[in-house]
């Protein structure tokens, strides 16, 4: 009698798929980790924009006034960018920069505004988070020199509005 050493088909399927589930939960946990560099990003973008923003109005005595400016493209972004160049080399854009505006759900861009009011005394920027944070969106909102605040998120939803309180109050 001779004895065959190997594997039967089973074992080997069974392996095969706890192998498969094994790689679909690290595959999970990566684009949670990838989501989460690119919230980072977004929040170090933000700021730099803040940054040159304040540093315009130290210099002009008002904020670039535009309507909306949306980093996924338009003359409004290249015209705030043209604005805050002598502040910033360029502006960021968001990491996956896709749709139209920062305050719609799923719309992965930077969206400026000022011009409500008093002009170029307030300025507001909305962005999408892709995973709720509440550093962030714990801090949502912007009140412009009439007192109105701005909020375009509520809280969970990912989206977070920061800016200026008018200037001079």
């Amino acid at each position: 009698m001779t004895s065959k050493r190997g594997f039967t088909l089973i074992e080997l399927l069974v392996v095969v798929a706890i192998i498969g589930m094994l790689s679909s939960v690290v595959l999970a946990s990566l684009n949670t980790a990838r989501g989460s560099a690119r919230d980072a990003r977004r929040g170090q973008d933000v700021k730099q924009i803040q940054t040159a923003l304040e540093l315009y109005y130290n210099t002009n005595n008002s904020y670039p006034i535009s309507g909306w400016a949306h980093s996924s493209g338009g003359a409004s972004w290249t015209s705030l960018e043209t604005a805050l160049a002598p502040y910033i080399q360029s502006l960021p854009v968001d990491p996956i920069n896709t749709g139209s505006a920062g305050y719609n759900n799923d719309q992965y861009a930077y969206s400026y505004y000022s011009n409500n009011g008093t002009p170029g005394q307030w300025y507001m920027l909305v962005w999408e988070l892709e995973n709720s944070n509440q550093g962030f969106e714990g801090s949502d909102g912007s009140t412009n020199c009439g007192g109105t605040l701005y909020h375009y998120g509520n809280g969970s939803n990912g989206i977070v509005t920061s800016g200026g309180t008018c200037a001079g109050q």
